[in-house]
């Protein structure tokens, strides 16, 4: 799939994690398809720093080390989230958290400085459910530091590496129906003025990610979702589309009838997006089923049926959502 993407301009890739250095069936997979890995847990804040004593690099060095020996990019993910968080830095002070967050990003950031594709910077900085005004998400960097916790670590991110690309990562613009049943024209609207601020700010963003987690309950429209994409070209961002994966858990039938609507969904996104030039990355949150993270209780299907959201099987074989990855590309060359 990587050749296929880089023939249509786009860099296609995977979440990854530590299976890939012990389980070779996995780490020839993922080097033969992808060509851009992100991190799943191994970078975030909470991984690395699970007490405020303790700082621990090794799994991530590891990781990382594994695809550039291999020729693979890596994107960083991800530097500040309000989720994901120990309890340690949850019960901290305002000015601790501040403090945290100028050490994290300007110790992390340094440490892999000229070696990684981009940092997803800071992560879902809107959860509109939360009711706080500008629909920002709760949790300790907003409330040590209120919304500039976002323009504080893009800056100390540019600092510490000046050449990784910087992006926000959100979870909803592409929806218009959210979690929650949250509206995804007030995402989008919440996102896009984020993203003004920042600008008129001259605070440094390169792109803005999307994650495109396609969940039971979500409501897709591609005219609205091609709006949303020509309005960050409009912006002069690059789009990278970050965590896509397509739950079935609601949808009936055999395993071929899910396989070929879970197929459809991906061929409606990607093919919808690629109709936009600035869509430079694509990524699927994992490549074969038995990987995803939709394998617990919450996500699982009637009675307990697992589900099978992405590209390959558990046998690590390509399913229908392959070929209609492999078919959307095709929109690039038309």
């Amino acid at each position: 799939m990587g050749e296929i993407a880089l023939a249509n301009g786009v860099l296609f890739g995977t979440a990854y994690d530590r299976d890939v250095l012990h389980v070779p069936p996995f780490s020839d997979l993922y080097v033969r398809q992808a060509r851009i890995f992100t991190s799943n847990n191994f970078l975030k804040f909470g991984s690395l720093r699970p007490a405020e004593d303790k700082c621990d690099y090794a799994i991530a060095d590891a990781l990382i080390n594994f695809a550039l020996e291999r020729g693979i990019q890596v994107r960083g993910h991800n530097l500040i989230w309000n989720d994901w968080t120990p309890e340690w830095l949850q019960r901290s002070s305002a000015d601790r958290v501040a403090y945290w967050l100028d050490r994290h990003v300007d110790e992390t950031v340094t440490r892999y400085a000229g070696r990684l594709h981009s940092w997803d910077v800071v992560n879902e900085p809107l959860w509109l459910a939360h009711g706080n005004d500008g629909g920002y998400r709760s949790g300790p960097w907003f409330s040590a530091l209120g919304k500039s916790y976002i323009a504080s670590a893009l800056k100390r991110a540019r600092a510490a590496d000046p050449s990784v690309k910087l992006v926000i990562n959100e979870s909803g613009p592409e929806w218009q129906r959210f979690w929650e049943q949250m509206d995804g024209a007030a995402i989008r609207k919440s996102f896009l003025r984020l993203i003004d601020e920042l600008q008129h700010d001259g605070v440094p963003l390169d792109a803005a990610g999307l994650q495109c987690h396609w969940m039971p309950d979500f409501e897709f429209s591609a005219a609205a979702f091609q709006d949303l994409l020509h309005e960050l070209a409009s912006r002069h961002l690059a789009i990278y589309l970050t965590e896509i994966d397509v739950s079935d858990a609601k949808i009936k039938g055999n395993t071929g009838r899910r396989d070929a609507e879970v197929a459809r969904r991906y061929e409606l996104l990607i093919s919808t997006a690629l109709k936009v030039p600035e869509v430079k990355v694509i990524q699927t949150w994992e490549l074969s089923d038995n990987a995803t993270w939709l394998r617990v209780k919450p996500h699982l299907g009637p009675g307990g049926r697992l589900p099978r959201p992405l590209l390959f099987d558990d046998k690590l074989q390509p399913k229908a959502a392959y070929d209609a990855m492999a078919r959307a590309l095709a929109v690039r060359r038309a």
